[in-house]
């Protein structure tokens, strides 16, 4: 395996059997604000769910968006850290950017709410695969010396979004 850099996405979905405090909060949080922003989509309330009111009415597929502003100081407060995944080492994966979506909802039944946090990693140095683990460092790789490197597992809801090979071997064709 050549070397490469790579951008790894981690999916957490939060639903009603969710159960650390962060979970808790951004369910009950974005949840409300569904409640409250759906409405414009659905004012006669003919549409109980989430997919309904977006087959009714394309413009409610904004919801990700707006919900994401009623969780977003929840999501500041990991300090760039995906919450629930760990190197090897017991260490927080840092993250650039999270992205919330709607799975689903309800407008009558809450335990039917479903939404998903996609944490994107910035650009990391994939250094081999070793089975189900990724040898990976924060930094470029140097051409001599140490480097500074962790170990991730992968697991569900991990996925590598983009790869770009470093390393590639130089073909020489000569003519006879």
């Amino acid at each position: 395996m050549g070397k490469a850099k790579i951008k790894m996405v981690y999916r957490q979905v939060i639903d009603e059997s969710c159960s650390s405090a962060f979970e808790k909060a951004i369910f009950q949080a974005s949840y409300d604000e569904f409640l409250l922003k759906s409405q414009a989509y659905n004012r006669e309330g003919k549409f109980k769910t989430f997919s309904k009111i977006k087959a009714n009415d394309g413009r409610a597929n904004s919801l990700h968006y707006k919900l994401s502003f009623s969780v977003g100081h929840f999501i500041a407060q990991l300090n760039n850290k995906i919450p629930v995944i760990k190197d090897n080492r017991g260490n927080k994966i840092a993250f650039e950017a999270a992205n919330f979506e709607v799975i689903e909802s309800h407008i009558e039944d809450i335990s039917l709410h479903k939404v998903a946090i996609n944490y994107e990693t910035g650009l990391l140095s994939l250094i081999e695969i070793m089975g189900e683990y990724l040898l990976l460092c924060t930094d470029d790789l140097p051409e001599h010396g140490p480097i500074d490197t962790f170990v991730l597992r992968m697991q569900p809801d991990l996925s590598i979004v983009s790869f770009e090979e470093v390393d590639q071997p130089q073909i020489v064709l000569s003519a006879s």
